[in-house]
């Protein structure tokens, strides 16, 4: 087997506004395997400051060198993996994208479903980034033309009740039967702030948060679970937790009304797995979110997903945020995303 990588960096359409500051660009390696004429192709993408296995460009690019090394030298197998790479979230996705892409015979199959085989759509969410008043309008109203009837909105960015009347201002016009209303808080509260909050949203009939206070306050998040009027969802909490007794204990201990999986951050596509299993066992919903991968990345959560009947609307409409994505037959439209059918020749 033949295992080379080359460095994406994707550009922004426009900066986005993130609770770790503004994105222009966003970096990702696309790994290629090759073994008796047939190429699978797998995504490793990172967000600076977020993904747990990323420091710098140096040091990460020599980590996926090695583990193409171990490759080559039949080191790996689907079943166990490399160990190398389980602290390595982004790295573990590309490499298991890659393997079954080429099990599959190189057609960017990585799940064969009926998602994968055009048959089904996947509902998504409508993404409202970070950014002033106007923008966030902008969006908004950009994202209910398109025939959304979920949005997520990204709050922290502004103060809580400008943030808070936008929301209303939805709410005005639609229902909760209407339109679902997510947001995503990305650790921005207190713990006592986030009392507060959670009961103003309540009032908006806001169907979830995400991680209203910053990761490690365990009981913290477990009393805001306990007591909230709004659904709380954990996603960055899950980052880093890559043992099965320590997820176990994670669940247990929190009890999330739910948790959000990003195959990049969070263990891979095994891992991620595994996590929906034990939020299963314990009666959690769930659902995917791209960290804003190419459309290589974005096809294989979607597959991912595909394999599960999951009617929650998943966070995976992110393939137009970048003027050099690479090509695919993702489309989303009204607040659907599937494969276009391909015509006959």
């Amino acid at each position: 087997m033949k295992a080379t990588f080359t460095k994406l960096e994707l550009h922004f359409k426009r900066p986005v506004g993130t609770s770790r500051g503004i994105m222009h660009i966003k970096n990702s390696w696309i790994l290629k395997l090759t073994e008796n004429g047939i190429t699978g192709v797998g995504e490793i993408s990172i967000i600076e400051g977020l993904s747990p296995d990323f420091q710098n460009s140096e040091s990460f690019e020599k980590k996926i060198q090695e583990v193409c090394e171990e490759l080559e030298h039949g080191a790996w197998n689907m079943e166990h993996g490399l160990s190398s790479v389980k602290t390595f979230p982004s790295i573990k996705f590309g490499f298991e994208t890659a393997l079954l892409d080429l099990q599959n015979g190189g057609k960017g199959i990585i799940f064969d479903n009926d998602f994968t085989h055009r048959k089904h759509k996947l509902p998504i969410n409508g993404l409202i980034w970070m950014g002033d008043e106007s923008f966030m309008n902008e969006q908004i109203e950009q994202k209910l033309t398109e025939g959304f009837s979920t949005l997520k909105m990204k709050i922290g960015a502004m103060d809580f009740e400008t943030e808070l009347k936008l929301l209303e201002s939805i709410r005005k016009r639609y229902s909760k039967n209407e339109i679902t209303l997510r947001v995503d808080a990305n650790g921005s509260f207190t713990p006592h702030h986030a009392e507060l909050a959670l009961k103003q949203l309540s009032e908006l009939d806001i169907h979830s948060i995400e991680q209203p206070i910053q990761v490690g306050q365990w009981e913290e998040m477990k009393n805001l679970c306990a007591v909230s009027p709004t659904p709380i969802a954990l996603d960055e909490e899950l980052i880093g937790i890559e043992d099965l007794s320590k997820k176990i204990e994670l669940l247990e201990t929190i009890c999330p009304q739910y948790i959000i999986l990003k195959p990049s951050l969070h263990g891979g596509i095994s891992g991620t797995q595994e996590w929906i299993h034990l939020a299963e066992e314990r009666n959690i919903p769930w659902w995917l979110t791209s960290a804003l991968e190419s459309n290589i990345g974005l096809n294989a959560i979607c597959q991912l997903a595909g394999e599960y009947n999951n009617p929650l609307p998943q966070g995976l409409g992110t393939g137009s945020l970048y003027t050099n994505n690479v090509e695919s037959d993702l489309v989303v439209e009204k607040g659907f995303i599937f494969k276009k059918v391909m015509s006959e020749k």
